[in-house]
């Protein structure tokens, strides 16, 4: 395992513009308080220890769904991983702003996390708008492969919810079938509008809201099995 996360390569960017002496100071500063060690375990109730329930969010982006939830759920504790920079600014910022003590980040491989993670510890795992790599050569590059689809049942408690979501049908017609592969996992849409419109708990981020992909956004939420 250790010599296949040393061959792993994280594409994309990892910082875009350069941050404001706010936020570089927030990375600085309060980041190292809230970012968990490269090593061993990563047990969120050792985290974020004392909450009744705790989520994760993979690629949180610019952080306004991950922000929104945990401001929204106090009682609940928020893990979340990205690896571009000013993605994880801007939650710090969320969090400053709002006070939160019940949110820690890590700028960082989701994939190399999820491999430490202990079984059935998350209430909630959200992957929104995973970068889809639309071209079949970059198919590799997706998030969701049959390595990782296993890893994200594996952390979900009896009963826990899994939401992916996409606006690019490749990723849809990628991702929902190695889902539906995972016998762990019960698909929980029973009519269209079940993935066709939003979830009554979701909240519409500004990138959701530029309708960057070629299909209406797909929501595929899943049930760990008892």
């Amino acid at each position: 395992m250790d010599r296949e996360r040393e061959n792993r390569r994280l594409y994309g960017r990892a910082q875009g513009h350069k941050l404001s002496a706010r936020q570089q100071a927030l990375v600085d500063e309060m980041l190292p308080g809230l970012d968990w060690p490269d090593e061993g375990p990563v047990d969120p109730a050792a985290l974020l220890p004392g909450f009744t329930a705790h989520v994760l969010e993979i690629g949180f982006g610019a952080s306004e769904h991950l922000i929104g939830q945990a401001a929204r759920a106090l009682e609940t504790g928020f893990l979340g991983i990205e690896p571009f920079l000013n993605g994880v600014a801007k939650a710090l910022t969320g969090i400053e702003a709002q006070g939160l003590k019940n949110v820690r980040v890590k700028r960082g491989d989701a994939r190399d996390e999820l491999e430490r993670m202990p079984d059935a510890v998350f209430d909630q795992v959200y992957l929104l708008f995973p970068d889809p790599w639309p071209k079949s050569r970059h198919a590799k590059r997706r998030f969701v492969q049959p390595d990782t689809a296993g890893h994200l049942a594996r952390v979900l408690k009896p009963g826990g919810r899994l939401r992916v979501a996409t606006d690019v049908r490749v990723y849809a017609d990628w991702a929902l079938p190695l889902l539906l592969d995972r016998p762990e996992l019960d698909w929980t849409a029973e009519r269209a509008d079940d993935w066709r419109t939003n979830p009554a708990d979701h909240i519409v981020t500004r990138y959701q809201s530029k309708h960057l992909g070629d299909i209406d956004p797909v929501f595929m939420d899943f049930r760990r099995a008892a």
